[in-house]
């Protein structure tokens, strides 16, 4: 668990090289994980802003062990990553906060007010309005904060608080049907 303070003046930079990118100077505290949020944080740090990646500590985002194909582990050490991990998270920052603890959700919640601009996130509706993260309460500290909540089936609805992954939506609306073999199953 890292203290504010180590962050408080952080910097962080894109991989990118230019200083004529349209998001430079634009700070991103990023919570989301697997595919949506991690695509929309990926696409601002090519852009240039300054993503910083929230992720669980001693495991990470899920995504790290989405494979093969991997890369690393050259030294039998087991700390290989998935490609896909590495593609979806390019020009970003991580750390490791356990937003369980109270001490991790003060950092956060320190980071999202006094730190970024953006936040984005995609867990299950309300999750993050039960931590003390939602918009809100982060709008309160933070009037200018930028709030993307990224979710499968929207913030109302009679499936809002259902979880959203491709797969779900590709069974639920017909598409696996017409994947795989045209005589099989779907792929």
């Amino acid at each position: 668990l890292i203290t504010y303070s180590a962050w408080k003046d952080h910097k962080t930079t894109t991989t990118m090289s230019s200083s004529l990118l349209p998001l430079q100077g634009l700070r991103v505290l990023d919570f989301s994980r697997v595919l949506a949020g991690p695509w929309c944080t990926m696409l601002l740090g090519d852009a240039g802003a300054s993503v910083v990646k929230v992720e669980r500590p001693l495991v990470g985002d899920d995504t790290r062990k989405w494979g093969p194909p991997f890369v690393g582990d050259t030294d039998n050490s087991n700390r290989k990553l998935s490609t896909y991990f590495l593609s979806i998270n390019r020009n970003k920052k991580s750390v490791a906060i356990d937003i369980k603890r109270k001490a991790g959700l003060e950092i956060c919640r320190k980071l999202s007010t006094e730190w970024a601009d953006v936040v984005v996130e995609n867990f299950k509706r309300g999750t993050m309005e039960k931590l003390g993260l939602g918009y809100d309460e982060l709008a309160k500290q933070n009037p200018g904060i930028v709030y993307c909540s990224i979710s499968g089936f929207g913030p109302d609805g009679p499936l809002a608080q259902q979880p959203g992954y491709d797969v779900i939506c590709s069974g639920m609306y017909g598409l696996m049907s017409i994947t795989g073999d045209e005589d099989g199953p779907p792929a």
